[in-house]
């Protein structure tokens, strides 16, 4: 699936201009943690989000700020003085924030949320804003994914676990030996740690057509 296929189009957006106080309220009456910004053309500015008003000043006092800035540069302080107090979205919001093309694939998305530790991606055409991908589009896309029903009949299902496990699963170059009857699937080797089995057992379960898994791989305790 690409991000076209999951993202919100309906984007609610904020002006530079516009208040830190009404960024707050958009938030909590649309149930989102951050609303792209941006100029009269609608072009993308950057984004205000939760992280962006946790250190408000109506949140906490400025001695405390304090104490969190005193290790700080004279202008880092400054600039941290100007998004703790200052009114404009355009002052508080994070400048210039990933974004992510429209036809990128979900796990692009999935990557970079979880490499910059954010929870929604402005999603852009052409370098125009046309929607937001977020988490729960993404929650979304798993249970809403449909089961692969490529493999029909016990041949079928063998071919495809076997194919399955030379993938990135942590079994590529393991001695298994895979039979299917009746769609239950038989795994036979020596397979360790404990993760790989379990890996195994899951990647059978993934494939469509099966009805039971069974694992004969020897007891390393009984050895």
């Amino acid at each position: 699936m690409l991000v076209k296929d999951v993202m919100t189009t309906k984007v609610v957006k904020l002006s530079p201009d516009n208040s830190v106080r009404q960024a707050a309220k958009l938030m909590f009456e649309h149930h989102v943690s951050g609303i792209p910004v941006v100029d009269d053309e609608g072009h993308l500015l950057g984004v205000i989000s939760e992280g962006d008003l946790i250190r408000r000043t109506e949140l906490c006092s400025e001695a405390s700020a304090l104490m969190a800035d005193i290790s700080l540069a004279p202008d880092d302080r400054a600039n941290a003085f100007v998004r703790r107090c200052s009114w404009r979205v355009g002052d508080v919001m994070t400048a210039d924030p990933v974004t992510i093309n429209e036809d990128a694939p979900l796990a692009r998305v999935a990557r970079l949320m979880q490499e910059r530790a954010i929870k929604r991606i402005p999603v852009m055409r052409n370098g125009e804003l046309v929607g937001i991908v977020s988490r729960a589009d993404l929650l979304e896309a798993i249970f809403a994914a449909k089961q692969d029903e490529t493999a029909a009949g016990d041949d079928a299902i063998r071919r495809s676990i076997l194919v399955r496990l030379g993938e990135n699963t942590g079994l590529e170059g393991l001695d298994v030996t895979v039979t299917v009857t009746e769609g239950i699937v038989h795994f036979w080797g020596e397979v360790e740690p404990a993760a790989c089995r379990k890996a195994a057992h899951v990647l059978a379960e993934s494939v469509h057509g099966v009805r039971g898994v069974v694992e004969h791989f020897p007891d390393p305790y009984t050895q």
